[in-house]
């Protein structure tokens, strides 16, 4: 049984939309984030003089602090209140936003992207757990449908507001954005939200944090450094894995788990699980490299850059919200296969294109890969969940959530890595444009990203339902 619904009070709201549309927002700013400084990246670059290697610390550094927090999440609720906790998560990515959007170096900026941090691995798994109190059974499935959507909704769109404000702006705005949607998270959670959580304050499981931050630190350190001193990155590597493997070990042994892992057991949670990890991984790759792409390969101005990426953020919406509904008649088989198999086809589109590929051509790979990615992740997170009952889904939500934030940072990195060697493998056959150069490292980088879409729809066949189930309670 999950320790974060035995300490849960049953809450009935009036307007339980309302009520969570504080944590809505925030975990929309959340995951925003994670995919609207990547248009800037040549901006910040060009800004601090920096290399695309360090530049990527601004995404990965990101996404191991919410992975580092994320385990936590039980922990924090039977610690602190909901309002408190929720409040606390929305002013620190506050103080994150301002910090970057006055820093003065690199290191500042990277400060206050990791403070921002520490604000989306507090509020994202909260969307999910605070649905799960306040909406009965049989409007939870609408809720948690509505929560998917904004965490793959918010990637897709983020490019495409970032390259709105840098067309006028400059990329300290993109900052000062955020501050505007939090204050108005935080009115909403002033308002509407009522704490659903038991304030207990167990034992603090000291060890199980050491060992959570440990792994995880070292796994995206390791991958994030690969192309920096292979050797290093190597050992950071086995040992990351080695300690996650000690964590998960003494989760399964521990009276009151912070994640239970045995949730792993269920092989439908497990398959649907991998999925999910696998289309975020998707996601970050190619949000990571198409704008970075459209400037430096293309030399597309970067106002423009976001509008090209509007449609396929549009589409990424509608689709999500369609595979849902789509999912209860005839469930995830079907559609993660053939998500996956979208998926392919726009990865395909990406590396065949050229310097000489129109603007129409890009964007309709764009919404090609759009379609397919959230085809697959609703469904393929649903089935996951779905095979756990009311008490399992929420460890099962954390588990997930965390290992997202890993996965994507993992993708990100190894996407960074792919891009430096193609450029560096043009220049050293005689190549002199920077900007074939750039297309080169990122077909290189669009092929991982195939990669990983061909791998989803391999393992997609081990779904074998045949029509959508009722989250069990």
């Amino acid at each position: 049984m999950s320790s974060i619904d035995k300490n849960s009070i049953q809450t009935k709201l009036q307007h339980p939309y309302l009520a969570l549309m504080g944590v809505l927002i925030g975990g929309f700013v959340g995951m925003l984030s994670e995919t609207s400084l990547n248009i800037a990246l040549p901006s910040i670059m060009k800004a601090f003089s920096i290399e695309t290697g360090t530049a990527q610390w601004l995404v990965t550094g990101y996404m191991l602090v919410i992975a580092i927090v994320l385990p936590l999440s039980s922990l924090l609720t039977k610690h602190f209140s909901t309002r408190g906790l929720v409040r606390f998560g929305l002013w620190i990515f506050i103080v994150g936003s301002v910090i970057s959007a006055l820093a003065m170096d690199f290191a500042m900026l990277l400060a206050g992207r990791m403070i921002q941090g520490i604000g989306t691995g507090i509020i994202l798994p909260l969307m999910f757990s605070i649905a799960m109190r306040i909406f009965p059974p049989n409007k939870l499935g609408a809720a948690l449908g509505v929560a998917a959507l904004v965490i793959m909704f918010a990637p897709a769109i983020g490019p495409t507001l970032a390259g709105l404000l840098l067309g006028v702006l400059s990329w300290r705005a993109i900052f000062w954005s955020f501050i505007v949607f939090l204050i108005v998270a935080w009115l909403f959670m002033e308002k509407n939200l009522t704490n659903v959580f038991k304030v207990s304050k167990p034992k603090v499981d000291w060890l199980a944090i050491c060992l959570s931050t440990i792994s995880f630190g070292l796994i995206v350190f390791g991958i994030s450094f690969l192309s920096k001193n292979m050797p290093v990155a190597i050992v950071a590597l086995v040992i990351g894995l080695i300690f996650l493997a000690i964590y998960i070990r003494q989760q399964l042994h521990a009276d009151t788990p912070t994640l239970d892992f045995s949730v792993l057991k269920t092989s439908r949670f497990l398959t649907g699980s991998i999925l999910v990890m696998i289309d975020f991984g998707i996601t970050l790759s190619a949000m990571y490299l198409l704008p970075m792409y459209l400037q430096n390969g293309l030399g597309i101005a970067v106002a423009l850059t976001g509008v090209i990426m509007l449609p396929g953020g549009i589409v990424n919406a509608v689709t999500s919200f369609l595979a849902g509904r789509a999912y209860d008649k005839i469930g995830a088989k079907i559609m993660s296969r053939l998500g996956f198999l979208i998926s392919v086809i726009g990865s395909i589109m990406f590396i065949l294109s050229n310097s000489n590929s129109s603007i129409a051509y890009i964007i309709i790979a764009h919404i090609i890969l759009m379609i397919g990615v959230p085809m697959a992740m609703s469904p393929s997170q649903t089935y996951g969940l779905n095979s756990l009952d009311q008490y399992q889904s929420a460890d099962g939500s954390a588990i997930i959530n965390t290992f997202q934030q890993v996965i994507g940072a993992v993708a990100t990195g190894i996407a960074t890595i792919l891009l430096s060697t193609g450029q560096a493998s043009y220049m050293a056959n005689g190549g002199h444009s920077e900007a074939l150069a750039f297309t080169q490292g990122a077909h290189y980088g669009f092929t991982f990203t195939m990669i990983l879409a061909i791998l989803g729809f391999l393992i997609a066949f081990k779904v074998k339902d045949h029509g959508g189930d009722q989250i069990k309670h």
